[in-house]
């Protein structure tokens, strides 16, 4: 029998950071979920400039805590998935989505207008502004991602304590990637973080303008 799956709203209020982790494999079929989630997620023209390295061997795991400022958590979890942006995604897979989005329905007049709009918009980028657009597409599949594995049963760590250069060169990434999070997933060993909170609505929404109360 399957087991029974997390409501998305109990994970969403409940969730914490896991501090430490049993190390335990995770069945395949689970993995692939929780990367089809992120897969699922929504991206800017739909370029999907995601890449996902999942480091399971303790081997390589070794490396990347090495990499990671020797936190832990990143060798003791089942699964790492090191989450990064291709800033040459559009360049290679424009036409693939294209043709994808013309196949489920996509006119004709928006598929032109995309062969051009994309390509002036995204070529005009400085490396830190593409940077930055990677960082918001990713981190929505990031976020998929994270509450799949939730809804599965399993404990989540959110990382950015990472090195750059040094995950670049341990994973041979092609330089046109950016790493943007690590996703450390598996079960929790030990006692779960403790709560921190959560600021107040009134303290971080607006209504119509800042500084207005939302109705």
């Amino acid at each position: 029998m399957s087991k029974p799956e997390k409501k998305l709203s109990e994970i969403v209020f409940g969730r914490r950071a896991t501090p430490s982790f049993d190390g335990e494999p995770i069945p395949s079929e689970d993995l692939r979920a929780i990367l089809q989630a992120g897969l699922h997620a929504p991206s800017g023209y739909n370029i999907q400039p995601w890449r996902f390295i999942v480091v399971q061997s303790p081997e390589q795991k070794k490396r990347l805590r090495a990499a990671s400022y020797n936190q832990g958590k990143v060798e003791e979890a089942s699964a790492v998935i090191v989450a990064c942006g291709d800033a040459d995604g559009w360049r290679k897979d424009l036409d693939e989505m294209i043709a994808q989005g013309r196949e489920g329905g996509m006119p004709e007049s928006y598929a032109d207008q995309a062969r051009s709009s994309v390509p002036n918009y995204l070529s005009s980028f400085t490396s830190e502004q593409m940077h930055g657009w990677l960082n918001k597409q990713v981190m929505l599949a990031y976020t998929h991602m994270m509450l799949m594995a939730e809804v599965l049963g399993y404990d989540t760590a959110p990382m950015e304590g990472f090195e750059q250069d040094k995950v670049h060169e341990m994973l041979r990434l092609p330089l046109s990637y950016w790493v943007v999070a690590l996703l450390a997933v598996g079960h929790l060993k030990g006692l779960d973080k403790f709560d921190g909170g959560r600021f107040d609505m009134k303290r971080t929404v607006f209504g119509e303008e800042f500084g207005k109360p939302l109705k």
